[in-house]
């Protein structure tokens, strides 16, 4: 059978469907502030406005370190070893200083022989630094966790892992189905495009997709933003200057930010005001932070170990210590908590056992102390922020304020050359969170950049931070330059067009100036440059010498690289117009150019006349003269040229360049090693689950062997097995199941398992069996009284309903024998109403009780039919059949055979007869529901009257009856429902009867009424008898 065409809408649904998916999966995004000792993560998802990641220790940062934790059996070929993030990382330092990678941001997009790395090297002795074959970037070895042939690995490799941990942690907090790949990473203004492609890297190998890189001051300010308005620049207001200062562990920035706002035109006729951000300049140092404050300690550190007594008598060098991996990471590690202690006290000390040599230390150190080290330090402090003054072209007192960013920046030190620095400290402010404000302003970003998040429209401008150009050679081989932007320009704006007078193909490159080199980015090579010149020379005739190359370039807004939006060569060159058809109709009709010469006076009289004579002629003749005067006009218009502009587009390819790229082959490997580093880590989660399990395991069995319960349940034999194999699993765990297999694992808790599992299987049953065989049937019992009184109902019902219908047949017989010989009523008393036997009576009515009730008007109607029973029935019979046979051969067993009556089967029989019970009740209340309906539709038909009869509160809304479960949670049995259904219906009876009582009552008043008014007074009686 042929498949039908998809038709257009399905397709259409399809794509939409799709999207919708997609759209979904990628609705959680995450910011990360890639910071050089912490990294800090924000997430957005729908019902998580910007919320911290935590770490698995529930810490708000964590440390940016990875390290690899060797093998006790020593590296393996094709193994991976465990890794560590974070503190976890960094405790493994003293034991494996050349296996942890601390602090990796620095290196990133640097070429290994580069000041920066040669630095890094230097604080970290221990790490095995190396050239990447491909990039010339720093890759490292890790002697201890692999072997020698491993390749070593890249920065960006260790990054991503970092990044992988953040991951992993964002998908735990969204839930179980959680997937975060969308981020958006701060960097340091001082970024170059090479450590920005380095970032990109890392984050690609750890699985995001990069919405944008943002810059450290400007996502401060984007989060100082969110919460303020500022001036409108429409309504005369003046814009806010404000310098983000961020200090951190490795380096100090300072960054002039303009913030405004402006109304700009929405949708359709409507206005709204926007926020404005943007960047105005940046000064940076590269290597002033907390990392250079803390080498300051570790070199007085070692400064004062070797001139102690006990390293003295050692003759230990500071050389030798500083070459010693172990001691320096120790070292370091406690040089940080002397400058965080320092911070807030005049003096600390720190202890170190066998710092060297198994000498111990013990150091000490004061504020005073420590800020005359670090005097050199304290200078260099206010050239970053000239350097942004500079850039945004402002002076100190321009700015409104100096926000504090980063941990460095409350060393005491730090703030009082800032305060020296800007004058006082009354531009200085702390009203954003020194630690998390970039993050906040990160994650705000990417869910700006989401497609599934709408916040607060603030508009960012990032600055270009370096400046950047063009180099090419032209046909004559001779070398041009050209700068396009400045450190100022703004990423994102307008294309520039750039002009070339090149007739051949060539290459253009783009390059950044750092310093005072200008490093390549990117390079441009047209393809089809010659071919499209001689096109325009050949086919349209144009001067080679007017012939230009036209390349329109911008800066990229989310990352800074170069874009080539268009390329094209073009010319003026003259072309012969090519008449239209309108033009032809206005030719056709007189309506020529305007350059047609106009008629004189004669030939119009002329042309008058003889077209007065001749209006006779034939249709023929006239239409030929017209086609001929229609083919002269085209002729003379085509011999008309204009000047045009012919544009071809010139085909080209955009290719990066500088450090050379990573080939796709090489990525994929790159990746493929990672997800191999993944799977052996889950693989070790789960190895180590089944061995902790099996180790639990056999201490439980030591437990179960001697207890009561499971002695009575098991047999000698299954005991004396049990004992025997967990002494083996013990013995084995302790011995060569230490570097065991999970399957190994696994199968030695299986067996155990095989012998535990039935014997506490028949405790359980044992236990819980009698309650549940007692309860089913109760519940059997129940089910079979409860079907058993229906029936009885029923029957009783049915005889009434029989009698009532003799009694009826016999009543309506006599009936109409006494209509036959009744007169009809005479017409004249058409108009009379009877009167209501009810007045007659008395208005004081005892309620009648429910047996009374039943007396006069019979039993209360079933509410069921036998039909309705049958599911009922049927159930009981089956149930009762199958617990009458499993009873029988449960007796049978003894108690260390496994029952064959199982208390799930138990459960369930009793689930089954609830289930059919409570469907049997709400059946009922639905037929009473209904019938209670009909009765009220059927009384609600208006009745003749001759006055209209007004009741107060209007009409009663029926009454429901309301089945709820009771505190202990079960439905009413069906004992309690019939009873609510006799007290429903005494109700109803009782309110009747109370109507009809009221009822009777206003007659007699409004009688009374009518009485007095017509009898008359004492007064009159006289007078009316002597009338009389």
């Amino acid at each position: 059978m042929a498949r039908a065409a998809l038709s257009p809408l399905s397709i259409l649904l399809s794509v939409l469907f799709l999207f919708s998916v997609n759209v979904f999966a990628i609705s959680a995004v995450l910011g990360i502030d890639l910071g050089t000792e912490y990294i800090k993560a924000a997430l957005v998802k729908p019902g998580i406005p910007l919320e911290i990641v935590l770490t698995k220790d529930s810490r708000r940062k964590e440390t940016s370190a990875v390290a690899f934790k060797p093998s006790h059996n020593g590296p393996k070929a094709g193994a991976y070893p465990e890794r560590a993030y974070g503190s976890d990382a960094m405790a493994l330092a003293p034991r494996y200083p050349g296996d942890v990678f601390p602090n990796l941001k620095a290196l990133l997009g640097l070429p290994a022989d580069s000041a920066e790395v040669r630095e890094y090297v230097a604080r970290h002795p221990a790490l095995q630094a190396e050239a990447n074959k491909i990039r010339g970037t720093t890759a490292f070895k890790s002697p201890g966790a692999f072997i020698p042939e491993e390749e070593a690995w890249t920065v960006e490799e260790l990054l991503a892992m970092e990044l992988q941990g953040i991951r992993a942690n964002a998908e735990a907090l969204t839930g179980p189905a959680g997937s975060v790949r969308s981020v958006v990473i701060t960097i340091p203004p001082f970024y170059t495009i090479e450590e920005k492609r380095a970032v990109e890297l890392a984050a690609d190998l750890a699985g995001f997709r990069v919405l944008s890189l943002i810059s450290d001051g400007l996502a401060v300010g984007l989060n100082y933003a969110t919460s303020r308005q500022f001036p409108n620049i429409n309504e005369g207001g003046k814009p806010e200057h404000h310098m983000i200062f961020d200090m951190g562990a490795g380096s100090t920035k300072a960054t002039v930010l303009k913030f405004q706002s402006r109304t700009v035109k929405d949708v359709g006729k409507y206005n709204k005001t926007i926020q404005e951000v943007q960047v105005l300049g940046s000064g940076w140092d590269r290597t002033l932070g907390g990392d250079a404050l803390n080498s300051l300690i570790v070199d007085d550190m070692v400064a004062q170990f070797v001139e102690s007594p006990k390293a003295k008598k050692a003759t230990v060098a500071a050389e030798s210590v500083k070459a010693h991996g172990r001691a320096i990471a120790k070292l370091t590690k406690d040089a940080e908590r002397v400058r965080h202690v320092l911070s807030a006290n005049q003096n600390t000390q720190a202890s170190f056992e066998g710092l060297y040599d198994d000498v111990d230390f013990r150091y000490k150190i004061t504020r005073a102390d420590f800020e005359e080290m670090a005097a050199a330090h304290a200078d260099r402090v206010g050239v970053a922020i000239q350097n942004a003054l500079t850039a945004a072209g402002l002076e100190i007192k321009d700015l409104d304020s100096v926000i504090l960013h980063g941990g460095a920046s409350r060393t005491p030190f730090v703030q009082r050359e800032l305060e020296k620095v800007l004058g006082s400290a009354d531009k200085i402010r702390t009203n954003v969170n020194s630690d998390e404000a970039a993050v906040f302003g990160a994650g705000f970003r990417a869910a700006e950049l989401s497609p599934s998040f709408r916040v607060k429209e603030i508009r960012i401008s990032e600055a270009a931070a370096y400046p950047a150009g063009i180099r090419w050679k032209t046909d004559e081989g001779k070398p041009k330059h050209q700068r396009l932007w400045t450190a100022a320009s703004h990423l994102g704006a307008p294309a520039k067009e750039v002009t070339f007078s090149n007739k051949e193909d060539f290459s253009v490159e783009f390059y950044q100036l750092v310093g005072s080199v200008e490093a390549d980015v990117k390079t441009l090579t047209t393809k089809n440059l010659t071919a499209s010149v001689a096109e325009l020379i050949e086919k349209h005739k144009c001067e080679k010498g007017d012939i230009r190359l036209k390349v329109g370039v911008r800066l990229v807004n989310e990352n800074g690289e170069v874009d080539v939006t268009k390329a094209s060569v073009e010319c003026e060159a003259e072309e012969p117009e090519k008449e239209g058809i309108i033009d032809g109709v206005k030719n056709l009709f007189g309506f020529g150019k305007k350059d047609q010469q106009p008629l004189k006076d004669d030939e119009e009289s002329s042309e008058a006349a003889d077209s007065s004579s001749k209006a006779t002629a034939s249709s023929a003749t006239s239409s030929v003269s017209s086609s001929s005067s229609a083919s002269s006009a085209s002729a003379s218009a085509n011999a008309v040229k204009k000047t045009q502009l012919i544009v071809i587009p010139v085909q080209f390819t955009l290719e990066k360049s500088g450090i050379p790229q990573i080939p796709k082959e090489d990525l994929l490997a790159l990746k493929d090693r990672i997800k191999a580093f993944e799977a052996s880590d889950r693989a070790r989660r789960l190895r180590e689950e089944t061995l902790n399990k099996l180790e639990s395991f056999t201490y439980k069995v030591r437990d179960l062997i001697e207890n009561e319960a499971f002695i009575g349940a098991s047999t000698e034999e299954e005991r004396a097995t049990l004992e025997k194999k967990n002494s083996e699993a013990s013995d084995w765990l302790y011995g060569d199941g230490a570097d065991a297999t999970r399957d190994e694992l696994k199968s030695r808790l299986k067996a155990l398992r095989d012998i535990v599992d039935p014997v506490q299987v028949r405790i359980e049953e044992a236990s819980k069996r009698p309650e549940l065989v007692k309860g089913l049937k109760e519940a059997l019992n129940n089910t079979k009284t409860f079907v058993a009184d229906l029936k009885q109902k029923i029957a009783e019902h049915e005889a009434f309903q029989s009698s009532q219908i003799a009694a009826s047949a016999s009543t309506a017989s006599t009936n109409t024998e006494t209509s036959t010989v009744t007169a009809a009523p005479s017409a004249d008393f058409a108009d009379l109403e009877d009167e209501e036997t009810s007045t007659t009576t008395t208005t004081t009515t005892k309620t009648l009780a429910m047996e009374d009730l039943e007396k006069e008007r019979g039993p209360v109607p079933p509410l069921y039919a036998l039909d309705d029973l049958k599911e009922s029935e049927d159930l009981f019979e089956s149930i009762s059949v199958w617990l009458e046979e499993k009873l029988a051969a449960q007796e049978k067993l003894g108690v260390t055979d496994d029952p064959v009556l199982l208390t799930k089967d138990l459960a369930s029989r009793r689930e089954q007869l609830d289930k059919a019970g409570m469907d049997l009740a709400m059946k009922g209340v639905r037929n009473f529901e209904k019938k209670n309906n009909n009765n009220k539709g059927d009384s609600s038909k208006p009745k003749k009257s001759s006055k209209p009869k007004s009741t107060k509160g209007g009409p009663k809304a029926p009454k429901k009856i309301k089945i709820e479960p009771g505190k202990n949670g079960k439905m009413p049995s069906q004992e309690e429902i019939d009873e609510m259904l006799k007290n429903f219906m005494a109700e109803e009876a009782a309110s009747g009867d109370n109507a009809e009582q009221q009822q009777q009552q206003q007659q007699e008043q409004q009688k009374e009424q009518e009485q007095k008014a017509e009898a008359p007074t004492e007064e009159e009686a006289p007078r009316q008898h002597e009338e009389l």
